[in-house]
Formats: C-alpha cells, sequence, structure tokens
C-alpha cells in the first residue's frame, strides 16, 4: 500500500501508470516468447544455426529489452517524453540518412545498418518518435495560431516518408501516414489538409504501383492470384484451416518448416495451427482491449499535444498488428509486418517497447509531475 503521503516521483509514477496497459503488453511479450519456442528451432535449423535456440535466446533478450525501455520511458512526464522523442527522431533521421549509402541490404530493400553483428531498422524508432514531435507541433496551434506548426510537422513528415520510400518500405509508409493522420484528425485537422491527405494519398498510391514492381506483384496477386507466386500466403491459409478450434498441438506445426518467415510475419499462422482458432481469438482480443484502453485513456486526456500524440502512438501499435494479422488471413495484399511483441524481430521489439513507453507516459494520470499546459 502507499501511504498518501507519500509524494515521490515513483510513488507519483506507480500510482498514475496505467497497469492495465503495461499488463497487456507483458502478456503479449509472454506469448511472443511461447511462440518462439515453436517457430525458433525450425528457423535456426534453416538458416544454418548450430544452436537451434538462438531465435529463442534472441527473443529473450529483446523482450527484455523491450520491457525495460517500455517501463523507462513512461517514467518521464510529458515535456522530457517530447524532448527524448526529439533526440530519437534526429538520430533515427540520421541513420536513414546513412543507410541509404551505407546500409545493409537484405530481400532487395536497404532498410537495416548492422552494429556489432546485429542489424537495427532505424525507422522502427523513428516512426514514434515523429509522432510525439508533430503532436507537440500541433498543439502549438492554440498558443501561437499565426505559427506555421502544421507546415513543420508535415515537412518532418515528408522527409521520413520520402526516406522510407527510398528503401523502399511501403508498408511502414502506410503505416506512418495513417500514425500521422489521426495524430493531425485529434489536433484538429481543417478541411483543406483533409483533402490534400485524400488526394495526396490517391495519387502516390497510384505512382507507387507504377514505379515499383514488387508493390505491382502483391497487389496484382491479391486481386488475381493465378498472377502470381502466392506460396507463403497459401501455405499460411492451409496452416490456419488445419489447426481448427483447438490446434493440432504444441510443436506438432508444419508450417514453421516451410515458410521462411514462420517466426516474424508469418507467427499468427504457427499460432493458429498449433494452438487452434480459440486461442488465436484470444491473442486478438488482447490486442483489441490494449487498443480500446489506449484510446479511452487519450479521450481523457485534457492536454492537446498528449491527446493527439498517444492517440497517433495507438494506431501506430494497433494497425500494426491488424495489418500482420490480415495478411495472415489473406485479406489484404502480403506486407513484411510483424506482429507487436510476438513476432521474432530486435528492432520491431525495440520499436514497440518505444512506441508504448511513450503513449504510456503522455497518458498518465493528473498526477504526474507534468508542468504547465503542454509540458
Amino acid at each position: 500500500m502507499l501511504a498518501r503521503s507519500d509524494t515521490s516521483w515513483l510513488t507519483e509514477w506507480r500510482r498514475t501508470l496505467d497497469w492495465g496497459l503495461v499488463g497487456g503488453a507483458l502478456f503479449l511479450m509472454a506469448i511472443g516468447m511461447l511462440l518462439s519456442l515453436a517457430a525458433g528451432p525450425s528457423a535456426a535449423a534453416r538458416i544454418g544455426y548450430d544452436n537451434e535456440y538462438y531465435f529463442v535466446f534472441r527473443q529473450a533478450i529483446f523482450v527484455a529489452a523491450s520491457g525495460v525501455i517500455m517501463i523507462g520511458v513512461s517514467m518521464l512526464d510529458r515535456s522530457w517524453a517530447r524532448r527524448f522523442a526529439t533526440l530519437v527522431f534526429i538520430g533515427g533521421l540520421a541513420m536513414m540518412f546513412y543507410i541509404l549509402l551505407w546500409g545493409h541490404e537484405a530481400k532487395g530493400a536497404q532498410r537495416w545498418v548492422q552494429v556489432a553483428g546485429f542489424t537495427a531498422q532505424p525507422s522502427e524508432v523513428v516512426k514514434p518518435a515523429l509522432i510525439v514531435l508533430s503532436g507537440w507541433l500541433l498543439a502549438q496551434r492554440e498558443l501561437y495560431p499565426t505559427g506555421p506548426w502544421a507546415i513543420i510537422a508535415f515537412l518532418f513528415y515528408a522527409v521520413t516518408l520520402g526516406l522510407l520510400l527510398l528503401q523502399p518500405d511501403v508498408g511502414q509508409s502506410v503505416l506512418l501516414t495513417a500514425a500521422f493522420v489521426v495524430t493531425f484528425f485529434v489536433s484538429g485537422l481543417p478541411w483543406r489538409w483533409a483533402a490534400g491527405f485524400g488526394v495526396g494519398g490517391i495519387s502516390l498510391s497510384a505512382l507507387l504501383y507504377a514505379l515499383l514492381p514488387h508493390v505491382r506483384v502483391r497487389i496484382n496477386s491479391f486481386i488475381d492470384p493465378s498472377s502470381a507466386d502466392t506460396y507463403q500466403i497459401d501455405k499460411a491459409a492451409e496452416a490456419i484451416g488445419r489447426g481448427g478450434l483447438f490446434g493440432v498441438g504444441p510443436g506438432e506445426g508444419q508450417v514453421k518448416l516451410h515458410l521462411p518467415d514462420a517466426h516474424t510475419d508469418f507467427i499468427f499462422a504457427v499460432m493458429a495451427e498449433e494452438y487452434g482458432l480459440i486461442a488465436a481469438l484470444v491473442l486478438m482480443s488482447i490486442f483489441v482491449l490494449v487498443i480500446i484502453r489506449g484510446f479511452r485513456a487519450s479521450a481523457r486526456v485534457d492536454d492537446g499535444y498528449a491527446r493527439a500524440a498517444s492517440a497517433g502512438l495507438f494506431t501506430l501499435f494497433g494497425l500494426q498488428a491488424a495489418i500482420n494479422i490480415a495478411v495472415n488471413l489473406a485479406l489484404i495484399p502480403p506486407k513484411g509486418m510483424t506482429l507487436p511483441f510476438v513476432s521474432s524481430g530486435g528492432s520491431s521489439m525495440i520499436g514497440t517497447g518505444l512506441t508504448l513507453g511513450l503513449a504510456l507516459a503522455l497518458v498518465r494520470g493528473q498526477g504526474t509531475r507534468t508542468r504547465g499546459r503542454y509540458g
């Protein structure tokens, strides 16, 4: 029990933190560790690692790091969350420029930088940092209506989007755009901006379809499966169907033996096959509950900056989960995107921990150490 007279910053943090959101995140991490035991050994054997538990140990390391980052960042007040996000954005953006010249290339994309034997994807931390910075800039319109705050926020977004498309990473570009639009909308999106986003989005989509062959192939294969190779989607669908209600049993799945990305992009299919439809629905329910709780917390915040930025951050988290699951269920064109906190992937795990950590910091109760209207 906490004494009412205790006003230390640690006690204040414990009182104001949304422990329901923290519990949901930790539950997802635990599910991810369980599924890494299912899909990790097969992936390690396929790639050629001597240790069949390579991805299991790797997942444990990044789960621990992600949890520490999430909890550590949640201790920041709103002003320090914005300052920290600004530093992360500047550093991450610099790394994205570096990637264009000297980045590590894999699967036809140049999105990674190699650090001490590991590959890191800077865009995973740039996205949440940009959303927080944009939320703060857009909130300044209430204090200084004549300032070019919206234009500055849009320029930061446009530069980040351009770097993502040059890698190219269309999926992350869509994710970032959706979160930015939500942030803009919650802060009071003027109709002329809404029209501009609509026209720009349609025009850019058509341009990407015309210029990027892999985008064209994926969309065409979704519309007409006979026009291209749909091996991964077909195998995922077979696995989900084979799992039935209760699954074929832990370790008994077959899809992890055939798909190279079973431990990352198609971890949902692994779960549905081995643990069944009911377990898959439980997993989806956890995501839904976390997202709903997050948006409700955002709506209760009086601070315009924190309300807009946290709504954008929960959009990042929720939409990424929705895209991953939708791809596994063949509801949208295939896109390599991890399932937050569940899929194997160090950069994704760190980025998700940062996303929820910033969101938790922004939606903490009115007893936080934040001073002033916008921190």
